[in-house]
């Protein structure tokens, strides 16, 4: 039964971890340069991510500097995150490109909140189906006469807690993620 409740801890875990990435993908009016994880750029035929091809940083609050480490690549660069689904034009000077986060509205904040929740639910769905996915184990080992009927309740019973501690910890991330937005 240990190899299942560690089974489950490792798959719920990575879900958390899926999680944190997709909430600071999030644009929430800072600049932050894991906004830009998942813009890749076509570099000699071969789809390299921007964080690859050069150095990012923070240079203000709002504005977000790119330095490829071959200028040459600079319009390369400036193309797939005018393609990609961030909404920020980029603006290059020749040597650096940069990215001006505008402030946003209240309606966008309550929206991208929205998101937010949307994404915590998706996530405490995915941690539920772990969950599901263990009882059934539990269920055939029973079956399988490998575990007691005892057993198998403080096994469910685990799960149950193990389960609630990662959804706590995906509402702790979801509130915090909710209140960077809103307070901006």
């Amino acid at each position: 039964m240990q190899t299942v409740y560690a089974n489950t801890k490792e798959k719920m875990e990575k879900t958390l971890n899926a999680l944190a990435n997709e909430f600071a993908s999030l644009r929430a009016g800072r600049a932050s340069a894991n906004i830009l994880d998942k813009v890749v750029v076509d570099y000699y035929g071969v789809p390299t991510p921007i964080n690859q091809m050069a150095a990012i940083s923070v240079a203000e609050a709002r504005i977000l500097t790119i330095q490829p480490w071959d200028v040459s690549t600079l319009p390369a660069i400036e193309k797939a995150i005018q393609q990609s689904d961030i909404g920020i034009n980029p603006q290059n000077d020749g040597k650096i490109i940069r990215l001006t986060f505008p402030p946003l509205t209240e309606d966008k904040r309550k929206e991208l909140a929205k998101n937010v929740g949307k994404t915590a639910e998706n996530g405490k769905v995915a941690i539920r189906s772990i969950r599901r996915d263990s009882m059934e184990k539990l269920k055939t080992m029973k079956k399988n006469s490998e575990i007691t009927e005892d057993d198998l309740k403080d096994g469910e019973n685990e799960l149950q807690k193990i389960t609630d501690s990662y959804i706590k910890q995906i509402d702790e991330m979801s509130a915090k993620k909710e209140k960077e937005i809103m307070e901006i």
